[in-house]
């Protein structure tokens, strides 16, 4: 990976291009992002960045995380995140990383972690079928069958029940950078990224080819 930002999710909104046509967008706020820590081999057994992100009052962090903050001469930060890039060398602490990493028609992975919806039933969360809603049926919203009978008599690994809904890490591959304004540190990125609004971000260059 050669570029990488963390940003916060402000939400959809849309677009016109010059053709006409109407692109549906999420507005992300990328960075700036400030280095905070450097993080080699031959000290920690891997190479990464340690960035921080958003500002926040010095009250709100406990006293190991200001010193951590102080150790690198940078204010306190509201999220911290690692970033693996190829090389390492061109970051230094104290160092910012900017939206204008990325330009219009750059492809990119936006990873967040998805709305939580708590405890639903297999037809929302796995979108399966009812059964008839007249008065004399006994299936309405109810999970099918579960397994086999008495071979193996028991709920195969994997089956689709009930249970929690979201607030899990997701990812979304391959999308477009529609529009960059480096000034406000905002990029439009098309079609919808995980996350509820204000939630953070990680945007990457993609993995995908063209």
């Amino acid at each position: 990976m050669k570029k990488a930002i963390v940003a916060k999710k402000i939400g959809m909104t849309q677009i016109f291009t010059e053709a006409g046509l109407l692109i549906p967008v999420t507005v992300l706020e990328a960075g700036p992002c400030v280095v905070t820590q450097k993080k080699t081999v031959e000290k920690d057994g891997y190479n990464a960045v340690q960035v921080g992100f958003g500002d926040v009052k010095e009250s709100r962090v406990n006293k190991p995380i200001k010193g951590h903050f102080d150790k690198a001469g940078v204010a306190p930060k509201k999220v911290l995140k690692e970033l693996k890039f190829d090389s390492i060398d061109e970051y230094e602490v104290g160092s910012e990383i900017k939206a204008d990493i990325f330009s219009v028609g750059d492809r990119v992975d936006v990873s967040g972690v998805s709305k939580g919806h708590g405890f639903q039933g297999a037809i929302k969360r796995h979108g399966q079928h009812r059964g008839p809603m007249a008065h004399g049926s006994k299936y309405h919203r109810a999970l099918g069958s579960l397994s086999s009978g008495t071979t193996p008599g028991k709920v195969k690994k994997g089956k689709k029940m009930p249970g929690h809904m979201g607030a899990a890490a997701v990812t979304v591959q391959n999308i477009e950078v529609v529009r960059a304004d480096a000034d406000k540190n905002l990029l439009l990125v098309k079609g919808a990224v995980p996350g509820s609004k204000g939630s953070g971000v990680v945007i990457r260059e993609t993995v995908k080819a063209n």
